[in-house]
């Protein structure tokens, strides 16, 4: 069932000139065909710099293929999960791409998380074999006999770094005492692994579009983590979405022959992974890696020392950036693209990056079903629009109500994505997979949203978030763009809280900026610009708010 905006796809009237309404047929068979083909192509470029070391493509080929053919020394069949679990370090790709160049199936973990959250993940998955930055492997050590996981290969920080490798690994090890003490009987390190692979043949796997590349697990946020199954034709399909969007980019700009990559996100998370990883392979690009972005002095140190072309982050990145001083003082001519996504990017924190940088953000949006990346604005646009963008090619997006109807353009409903890049389903959760697929092949997101007469999307909420006030809908992120307006205001956080005479209402969390902000300030501030049933009923200061590892507010945490 769709609307006529679906059926007429009316989108397309707002498209770049010249960008095709489709994506043509895929070029490769697999993502692993994708990166050997940029090896070649682009072999003596810089493919990734970390802390000051850089590694070539032609380097990423042979790194690479020595662990591909490591794994492929285990016994391991072809399909089989290996887990990654590091931060962004020249180690993660290399092993990214080895897993997929020997056959395998990436399930990618988030450093950070507990015992618990790894124990679910490496059962769920059924991965086989994990490779893992020794920062974590006492987590690991914690939950390994509960699983499947057989072999276990361990990094060190300063593995890809030559002589300087030794200096950091010591500085980590000893001085910041960064690595727990740990003991896994049996495992390889990623030295060793690299020699052993050295001394076999790798054997190049015929890997098919509908075999599986990622197990990209969801946040958890609303419930047991699962799996999204992206199959090598999901992402591949993404990668020539976002390739068809990117000239727009370079309208009267001449683009440098090797662009450069802010790579802050991290690898493990499906944003960066397409856009920075995936996408900057296809174009040979050149990622600058930032191991802790959370270190806002080390990496805005780190940034001075490059000229950058395209920045993904995500609203607090943006936000905590704007508030260094530093920051304001680099270079931002070679700026040509700045993509927003994972959480809403705020109209203040857009209209100071613009006024900084001169570039605009361009709000994008996807989910780890859509391999991401599902909308995006123009990036050509003047002007950031407060919506998240256009379909991109090959892409519909319907507004449903909850009997799964479309609605009118115009009004609020759940954001429905068809196309290429959708899922194929939830890792052995066909219930799962039924609840958020509808007969006509669309993923139900989750997310509110309507659709204008031109096509562009506008994201209100997500449903879980969203406030019920005297049968009001009030959407969060709304009451948190009007808050941190305030000059005083760094951050804010609207939750539920339970009113007797409305049901519910809102609950403002703040960080000062300003540290004479009074709770009658904010309340104040946010009359002018919400009606009555919007504004916060209290407010709680905080010195920091609750995120994800990736940078979202979780909203949960402070309902709980």
């Amino acid at each position: 069932m769709t609307n006529s905006a679906t059926a007429d796809r009316i989108w397309l009237s707002s498209y770049p000139p010249n960008t095709p309404a489709d994506i043509a047929p895929l070029q490769y068979a697999s993502i692993a065909a994708l990166i050997e083909d940029s090896f070649k192509r682009y072999a003596a470029r810089p493919a990734y710099t970390c802390m000051g070391k850089t590694i070539t493509y032609q380097e990423m080929e042979n790194l690479s293929t020595r662990i591909g053919a490591w794994l492929q020394s285990l016994g391991l069949e072809k399909g089989d999960r290996v887990a990654i679990m590091m931060p962004n370090i020249l180690q993660m790709p290399v092993a990214m791409a080895a897993v997929l160049r020997a056959g395998y199936a990436v399930v990618n973990v988030n450093p950070l998380y507990t015992p618990r959250e790894l124990e679910h993940q490496l059962k769920d998955s059924g991965a086989k074999a994990i490779i893992i930055l020794e920062n974590f492997a006492l987590t690991l050590q914690q939950v390994i006999k509960n699983t499947g996981v057989k072999h276990v290969c361990v990094a060190s920080m300063g593995d890809l770094m030559g002589l300087k490798g030794h200096l950091v690994n010591f500085v980590v090890r000893k001085v910041k005492k960064m690595v727990p003490d740990w003991s896994l009987p049996g495992h390889t390190s990623f030295k060793a692994a690299l020699a052993a692979g050295s001394g076999r043949t790798f054997k190049p796997t015929q890997t098919q579009p509908s075999d599986v590349a990622f197990l990209q697990y969801t946040g958890g946020t609303t419930g047991v983590s699962k799996g999204a199954t992206l199959l090598n034709s999901n992402v591949l399909s993404n990668v020539a979405q976002n390739d068809l969007w990117l000239p727009a980019a370079f309208v009267n700009k001449q683009p440098p022959e090797v662009l450069v990559y802010v790579c802050a996100l991290p690898l493990y998370h499906i944003f960066a992974l397409t856009v920075n990883a995936l996408m900057g392979m296809s174009q040979g690009a050149h990622n600058i890696l930032i191991p802790n972005p959370r270190d806002i002095p080390g990496f805005v140190k780190e940034l001075g020392k490059y000229e950058f072309h395209v920045f993904p982050g995500l609203n607090t990145l943006f936000n905590a950036l704007l508030n260094n001083e530093d920051f304001q003082k680099l270079n931002f001519k070679p700026l040509l693209l700045t993509l927003g996504g994972g959480m809403a990017v705020q109209r203040p924190v857009a209209e100071r990056w613009k006024q900084l940088t001169s570039c605009v953000i361009s709000e994008g949006y996807g989910l780890s079903e859509t391999s991401p990346v599902a909308t995006a604005n123009r990036f050509d646009a003047a002007d950031f629009s407060g919506t998240i963008g256009l379909p991109l090619p090959s892409t519909s997006i319907d507004i449903r109500d909850e009997d799964g109807a479309p609605v009118p353009l115009g009004e609020v409903g759940e954001i429905c994505i068809k196309g290429p890049q959708v899922m194929a389903g939830y890792w052995n959760r066909p219930d799962e997979t039924a609840n958020v697929m509808t007969e006509d092949g669309y993923f139900r997101s989750g997310d509110m949203g309507l659709m204008d007469e031109n096509g562009y999307t506008k994201i209100v909420d997500r449903k879980k978030d969203m406030i019920l006030v005297s049968g009001f809908n009030v959407y969060p992120n709304e009451i948190e763009e009007v808050a941190v307006e305030h000059p005083g205001i760094a951050e804010a956080a609207a939750v539920a809280m339970p009113d007797e005479h409305s049901g519910e209402a809102v609950k403002l969390f703040v960080v000062r900026k300003d540290p004479a902000l009074s709770e009658a300030d904010v309340k104040a501030h946010c009359a002018k610009g919400l009606t009555n049933y919007k504004r916060p009923k209290t407010v709680v200061f905080k010195d920091e708010l609750p995120k994800t590892n990736v940078g979202k507010i979780l909203r949960r945490e402070l309902r709980d």
